[in-house]
């Protein structure tokens, strides 16, 4: 018997829409993980700077976490806007805009020496432009252009692009720092970003490819309709919570590891480079849950992903503090840093098909970074406050808690949208 789901057309549909051939598959995930290891990897060294930025400004930590804290949140809000413009007008021209504000407001920042300015660069310039060639277009973009047996599998290596970038970014920008300075390392990550343009014309196109003729299923929904069906849909509302906590997890780790590092006694270097050992194993991570979605159920992945953060956490507080204790924590936290990735974009895709997907995986994407604001900014100020980071990580454990636990009741059934009568 046929599939009664709106979805049963057009992913055949889709499926017929996509590139066939291997090289053509390859070549769309070269770009969409390329742009992702570009952006993410330029985004996720910006933690090295911020000892350099403060003794620049004189600003204060707290002061500088907020900073990035706003970052963390406009990356997540530009996402819903930055998915639904994609899913109408391509993806193609949002990339290329976001690939050319990211480059502007990281070029811009070391000239900034106020909280406002340094809100601005980083908060809304750098960040508003990765959000819009961040992974809910990058994911939707990919989604759209390959066959559906081979989604989970290419979400994985995209995602794995995005950790590859920071285990490249984050040695050459201490090799940079070194040989130049804090202040032009800065500006050269941001040149090394334009390099991304290029894909912007390999992900053309946009969700409407995806729209099956008229009477065989239900014309896609409007933005503002889509997202109040998925609000509406509790599985959906429980995944977006699990995500909020995986934000405020990878933001903490992103901005403060180096601070981390540094307030346990060990070298600065430990710092760059434990960032860099979770963009190795978030390869890792990243690569082995894109081949799992489609072997296990997403919510069960999903929770083991949390728990296992929680455990991590958990043994690093107890044990000394060594550059290989640091090394061997920021291993076991890459597999699962960004391991979170295709399971939830699966479970958006599953849930409501591709054609409004980078706006409602954005919504998603959103609650991640209104996580990421809070572990940001309470690392800066928890550590002013106590001289130590030891609460933040006790609300870590707690949130890896509950996020496993939250995931569990999602149902994984596809959604089921009634066809209208004809008239």
């Amino acid at each position: 018997m046929p599939d009664p789901t709106p979805g049963a057309d057009g992913a055949s549909l889709a499926a017929a829409a996509v590139p066939r051939r291997s090289h053509a598959f390859w070549l769309v995930l070269l770009a969409a993980g390329g742009v992702f290891a570009l952006t993410m990897g330029v985004r996720q060294s910006m933690g090295l700077f911020l000892s350099s930025l403060n003794t620049s400004t004189g600003l204060g930590l707290g002061s500088i976490s907020l900073a990035f804290a706003f970052g963390q949140l406009w990356w997540g809000l530009t996402q819903p806007f930055a998915g639904a413009v994609a899913d109408r007008i391509g993806t193609g021209r949002v990339i290329f805009i976001g690939v050319l504000l990211v480059a502007l407001g990281t070029i811009l920042t070391p000239l900034m020496h106020s909280t406002a300015g340094l809100i601005f660069c980083i908060g809304v310039l750098a960040a508003g432009g990765a959000g819009m060639a961040g992974p809910s277009v990058l994911m939707a973009a990919t989604m759209r252009m390959v066959p559906p047996a081979r989604r989970g599998v290419a979400t994985g290596l995209v995602n794995a692009g995005g950790s590859f970038g920071q285990f490249a970014m984050a040695p050459i920008a201490i090799g940079l720092i070194a040989v130049s300075g804090w202040a032009s390392a800065m500006q050269w990550l941001g040149a090394l970003v334009l390099l991304a343009l290029p894909a912007a014309w390999l992900l053309k196109g946009n969700s409407t490819h995806l729209a099956p003729p008229a009477g065989t299923a239900p014309a896609p929904l409007g933005a503002g309709a889509a997202v109040r069906q998925a609000l509406a849909l509790p599985s959906y509302r429980l995944l977006a919570m699990g995500f909020f906590v995986c934000g405020f997890h990878v933001a903490f780790l992103a901005t403060h590891l180096p601070g981390v590092v540094e307030s346990c006694g060990l070298s600065p270097q430990v710092g760059g480079w434990a960032l860099g050992m979770i963009g190795l194993f978030n390869i890792v991570g990243s690569v082995a849950m894109g081949w799992a979605v489609g072997r296990w159920r997403m919510k069960s992945l999903l929770a083991l992903v949390y728990a296992t953060r929680g455990v991590a956490v958990l043994v690093f507080l107890l044990a000394p503090k060594t550059p290989t204790t640091v090394l061997v924590f920021a291993a076991v936290m890459g597999v699962t840093f960004l391991s979170t990735v295709p399971p939830t974009a699966g479970l958006v895709a599953k849930f409501f098909g591709p054609a409004n997907m980078a706006m409602l995986f954005g919504v998603v994407m959103l609650a991640h970074q209104m996580g990421g604001f809070l572990g940001a900014w309470l690392g800066g100020r928890v550590f002013e406050a106590t001289g130590s980071y030891d609460w933040v990580w006790y609300v870590d454990i707690l949130l890896a808690a509950g996020a496993a636990l939250v995931n569990l009741p999602i149902r994984e059934a596809r959604l089921v949208r009634p066809v209208p009568a004809a008239n």
